[in-house]
């Protein structure tokens, strides 16, 4: 796949739910209506305000995220991607993706979509289990998520699915047939992602009420670890920690957050990184509409980011995965020396929990679980 320096990415937030999940903390929003062809117009201008801050570059994927982008019309998801190739080059393999809901009024627009340009698919399947699904708040069953992922089989490329485990109640036997049952399914990507509490949910609520209990740390790990074993087993090795998948496969767009390059941000909320700027977009769907009508964009902040700050980020970012981090390249992200605890780093390798060698600093398997207490250790802010 091409892998460039010049090679950029492209988000695009489409912040409208059908019904919002219990354990969402996403920047998603339930409307009774949409103007389709407003939305469209601000969301193209917003597009041209990045394309003229970022000229001459090389656009190496393109992300639809949300909400629920595969409510968007084909016809809108395609006049963005072509505006997108009017502003950029794309690389020849370029990676578009939509992240969809595997209903069965949305995977009737899957081929509409696949003939727009979208060649990648990620479904928020969540659960292979009816009540765990009801738990969910999500609004599919089984049989129609499943009828959904072998629509999209056949309508692109490349196709990853979302499950979400440590659910109340869920024994390890349990999930490990589940996630024998769902990489069964033959898809090249697969996210797996432990429930947790977010703040302002309404899972959090009910945490807060008594009425939600938080799974038992100890179970978790060993719920993550049979996550990791049975994926590799079955050729989808984690290459970030909650992301698996063929090699070759990998989600190219994340890549480009987690090893900390440039990317554009457009719709509401949405944020980038144009070198040492970092942008966001207004939040709430009618304010960022507001202020494109007001501005001819969306965009709320750009703020420098100083040396250090984008040496903290990438470390946080780059740590995420299998491969770690340049110990060189973040250095020089930082002005001089990588924001490292180094007393920190000498008791996590003695510890076996990270590995450092000439060139690469990354985090062990037996650290993963506990990959937010290593961080918080070893990154000075």
């Amino acid at each position: 796949m091409t892998d460039t320096p010049e090679s950029f990415a492209l988000y695009i937030h489409w912040p409208f739910c059908v019904s919002k999940c219990p354990y969402c903390d996403f920047n998603s929003h339930v409307r009774e209506a949409v103007d389709q062809d407003a939305w469209r117009a601000a969301l193209l201008a917003d597009l041209a305000y990045e394309a003229a801050a970022l000229p001459g570059r090389r656009l190496g994927s393109i992300f639809f995220g949300g909400g629920t982008p595969s409510l968007m019309p084909p016809a809108t998801v395609a006049a963005l991607i072509e505006a997108a190739g009017r502003h950029w080059a794309f690389d020849e393999d370029v990676e578009i993706t939509l992240e969809a809901n595997p209903s069965s009024v949305e995977a009737a627009r899957f081929a509409d979509l696949a003939s727009a340009g979208v060649n990648r698919v990620s479904l928020g399947l969540q659960a292979l289990d009816d009540d765990a699904l009801r738990f969910l708040g999500r609004a599919h069953g089984v049989d129609e998520g499943l009828a959904a992922l072998a629509t999209a089989q056949r309508a692109f490329a490349r196709v990853s699915f979302d499950l979400i485990y440590a659910r109340p109640d869920q024994s390890l036997t349990d999930w490990e047939a589940e996630l024998r049952r769902a990489i069964g399914y033959g898809t090249e990507h697969l996210s797996l992602y432990q429930l947790t509490i977010e703040a302002g949910t309404r899972f959090a609520t009910l945490f807060e009420k008594g009425e939600l209990a938080a799974y038992d740390p100890d179970a978790g790990a060993d719920l993550f670890e049979a996550t990791r074993a049975i994926s590799a087993a079955a050729g989808l090795p984690a290459y970030e920690i909650s992301n698996h998948a063929r090699a070759g496969a990998e989600s190219r767009h994340n890549l480009t957050y987690w090893r900390y390059r440039d990317y554009a941000g457009v719709g509401p909320g949405a944020h980038g990184r144009r070198g040492g700027l970092a942008t966001l977009r207004h939040k709430k769907p009618e304010n960022w509409m507001a202020a494109v009508a007001r501005n001819g964009h969306g965009a709320q902040e750009e703020t420098p980011l100083a040396p250090r700050e984008r040496g903290v980020e990438a470390l946080l970012m780059g740590l995420r995965l299998r491969e770690g981090i340049d110990l060189a390249r973040v250095a020089a992200i930082s002005g001089g020396s990588a924001p490292l605890d180094l007393r920190a780093l000498a008791m996590l390798e003695t510890q076996g929990l990270v590995a450092r060698d000439a060139t690469r600093l990354r985090v062990r398997t037996a650290g993963m679980p506990v990959l937010e207490a290593i961080l918080r250790e070893l990154v000075t802010p």
